[in-house]
């Protein structure tokens, strides 16, 4: 039988604690919690836990601190990192990216959701486990992790949600394709509570937005929905 994997939270919020402590018990990891950052760097550095949930907002030393000090340690840098950010703080979310943090959830979550980042992330850092290729979508100035969730132009990290991922994600894996707005609603049907707008066109616009106006990546198909165009039918 596997040893279970530990993992360290450092969250000052007491329900939050208790939730994720009781849901890592169901599913079988070990979960020990701190509550400022002070300590919480010292318990990583005495245990050297399987993953670390850090929240951004904490006494004594924030989040960011102790995420810097653990990618600046030759000792703890490749410990993964889950940085949990308040809702719609997208400039916290590319902080802590910039500073090695492996993934992020933002306030408020679901236990499903944030398990289920743990559980992706363990397995790309299980040395016990044939390496696996990350799969990456890649156009133009811009990549996408699949694994990851992350968005990229170039090595700058931008943020997205859940939703727009998982829109951009079924456009590129369709270039040339006319995709229905039915058919992309079905990427962003899920127990996320961060999605609550439903609305199509209003995460459409945002990831333009988030592409930037040099190229047309996004086109309308009027009537119908969206396709991504393919880097030979661009339009500038």
């Amino acid at each position: 039988m596997s040893q279970k994997k530990r993992i360290l939270l450092i969250e000052d919020e007491e329900d939050i604690a208790a939730l994720l402590k009781l849901q890592a018990e169901v599913l079988g990891y070990k979960l020990h919690v701190e509550v400022d950052g002070i300590n919480g760097f010292r318990a990583i550095e005495r245990e050297k836990p399987d993953l670390v949930i850090l929240d951004i907002m904490l006494p004594g030393q924030n989040g960011f601190d102790v995420c810097r000090k653990i990618k600046n340690s030759p000792d703890l840098k490749n410990i993964p990192v889950i940085i949990l950010t308040a809702k719609g703080d997208e400039i916290d979310v590319v902080l802590g990216l910039e500073l090695g943090a492996d993934d992020y959830v933002a306030k408020p979550f679901s236990p499903k959701v944030l398990f289920s980042r743990i559980k992706a992330v363990l397995r790309r850092n299980n040395k016990d486990e044939p390496e696996k290729q990350t799969r990456v979508l890649a156009f133009g100035e811009f990549s996408l992790d699949v694994d990851r969730y992350l968005l990229r132009k170039g090595e700058k990290a931008i943020t997205i949600t859940l939703s727009e991922f998982g829109i951009l994600k079924r456009l590129l894996a369709n270039p040339g394709k006319v995709l229905t707005r039915n058919q992309l609603l079905d990427d962003v049907h899920n127990d996320d509570t961060f999605i609550v707008d439903r609305n199509i066109d209003v995460h459409i616009a945002s990831l333009r937005k988030k592409l930037g106006p040099q190229f047309n990546w996004i086109e309308t198909v009027r009537g119908v929905g969206y396709r991504f165009k393919d880097e030979q039918h661009l339009s500038k």
